[in-house]
């Protein structure tokens, strides 16, 4: 077994930046090889990114169908989407909450729409059962609203850079990781996504929705609703003051705003900065004043 080395398991932008800080840090004979995969749910997943890094730095690179099985002490994943399974080299994953809170899939969208005030990074090992294992080492920073899920990743990216690099010291010097159980009547989890889960709801509020919109903007898909019979992404927007309407119907435009649409939403209103067709192509102006948007 090789314990002067690592094998790391790494997607996005995450992946990526923790790669090269280790090779920079560690040198590139501390990783064995890594392993990446494409991810067609972001605008840019970083595949070619690592594997071109991985080449032009002497490193073995495999896709994730092609991966062998590691012959190190410890292995790393980042941003991994499916369960690696390993006979004899413990797993690390790096996960996207402060732990136990925000278990499972896409928690830092989650938190981001929650508008938690702190989020982090945990180090943990790997578990029979997703994010239960014990703690390794967590990072944690402060969130100020209004945020966009592209300036949180590339905050929170730095808590990787720093706890991936202080595993890799201790790995290196022999210096056992210790860890502690999670306290099991903290946990939370929250729900993978899938292209249902880009809709708004305009039954909440206008708060509420504004952040719901910066946490699945880019690199992801962004928000979206039904405008008739097309589809249109919402991918920015700014709360304006509520006026008392009468017979308040969510979803409706009120207000046309130095050509910029305001709707009601189930409590304030909010501005429309920037909308789109699926494909990409700017709405604005509108092209009619009567327009209700739904998620049908």
């Amino acid at each position: 077994m090789e314990k002067e080395k690592i094998v790391l398991y790494a997607m996005t932008q995450k992946g990526f930046e923790v790669l090269r800080a280790l090779t920079k840090l560690m040198g590139p004979q501390f990783i064995d090889f890594v392993v990446s995969s494409r991810d067609n749910h972001i605008a840019n997943d970083y595949f070619e990114d690592i594997k071109k890094y991985c080449l032009s730095n002497d490193i073995s690179f495999f896709q994730r169908e092609d991966q062998p099985e590691p012959r190190t002490e410890f292995a790393i994943a980042i941003s991994w989407r499916w369960i690696i399974k390993l006979e004899t080299t413990k797993l690390i994953v790096l996960h996207d909450s402060l732990l136990p809170r925000f278990r499972g899939f896409a928690p830092l969208v989650t938190g981001l729409i929650n508008g938690e005030k702190e989020l982090g990074v945990t180090a943990l090992y790997a578990s029979e059962q997703y994010d239960k294992g014990e703690i390794i080492a967590q990072q944690k920073m402060d969130v100020h609203y209004p945020v966009t899920i592209a300036a949180v990743i590339k905050s929170i990216t730095s808590l990787y850079v720093l706890i991936a690099g202080d595993l890799a010291k201790k790995m290196k010097a022999n210096i056992p990781l210790h860890s502690r159980p999670q306290d099991e009547q903290q946990a939370t989890y929250s729900l993978w996504l899938d292209d249902s889960d880009y809709f708004i709801d305009w039954s909440m509020s206008a708060d509420h929705i504004r952040r719901f919109i910066d946490a699945v903007g880019y690199p992801y898909k962004g928000a979206c609703s039904w405008d008739g019979e097309k589809i249109c992404r919402i991918l920015e927007a700014e709360v304006e003051s509520d006026v008392m309407i009468e017979n308040r119907c969510p979803g409706k435009l009120i207000f046309i705003n130095e050509n910029e649409p305001v709707v009601v939403c189930g409590s304030g209103l909010l501005r429309i900065k920037n909308i789109t067709d699926d494909k990409g192509n700017s709405l604005l102006p509108l092209k009619k004043f009567r327009t209700r948007y739904c998620n049908r």
